[in-house]
């Protein structure tokens, strides 16, 4: 648990960092107050994203494996959606 909550808070802040850095100089562009903005951005984004991972990333993660399961299934089979229409 210690590691997920690491790695939400490391990629947290690189993510945000990267999209609000890219967001502001793209809408606001290069003003005299641009770091200020973006540090007030990257702070609200950084507050958000935390917790957002660490409930969401779990049930994405689930979905992945599921998704890969049944490929890995049908791989495993290839033929078997054919067998069960003749039976």
């Amino acid at each position: 648990m210690k590691n997920k909550i690491a790695f939400a808070m490391i990629m947290g802040v690189v993510t945000t960092g990267i999209i609000s850095f890219t967001l502001i100089s793209v809408n606001v562009g290069f003003i005299n107050s641009f770091f200020k903005i973006w540090l007030k951005s990257w702070g609200m984004a950084y507050a958000v994203v935390i917790p957002a991972i660490l409930i969401i990333g779990p049930r994405i993660q689930g979905l992945v494996d599921h998704i890969f399961k049944v490929r890995e299934k049908k791989k495993q089979h290839p033929n078997s959606s054919q067998r069960n229409l003749i039976n």
